[in-house]
């Protein structure tokens, strides 16, 4: 069993920066691909990001590529989002996952263990 916290959502004005963080409490954190998942009420589960277990792979949305980063930290148990230039439409609640497998997945479906997310808000 996984569990997952995520951390760093908040209220900011458009253009600026946030930094979300999910801490997991996993003795195996590198065995595990994690995803970052978005999703605003009424409205679908949207995929974001996801690292590979090891970090060496990686892979975006289409639309926020350039202004996401993903990363972790092993050593920490710890997975990021790093948000620049956000845009209103970033508005949403932020969930991170992860996966029993290392090997990275888009699919939300792919994943077996969720946090309880992160409200990120962005104002005009």
């Amino acid at each position: 069993q996984v569990q997952l916290v995520e951390s760093g959502g908040g209220l900011v004005q458009a253009g600026g920066s946030l930094r979300l963080s999910c801490a997991a409490s996993t003795r195996t954190f590198s065995s595990n691909a994690m995803g970052w998942f978005r999703q605003i009420p009424g409205q679908e589960r949207e995929f974001v990001a996801a690292i590979s277990g090891s970090g060496g792979f990686r892979n975006y949305a289409d639309s926020l590529k350039g202004r996401f980063t993903i990363s972790r930290d092993n050593a920490k148990n710890t997975l990021y989002l790093q948000m620049n230039i956000l845009k209103p439409e970033d508005t949403a609640a932020y969930y991170c996952a992860a996966r029993r497998l290392a090997a990275i997945a888009t699919r939300g479906e792919s994943y077996d263990y969720w946090g309880q997310g992160t409200q990120v808000t962005v104002s005009e």
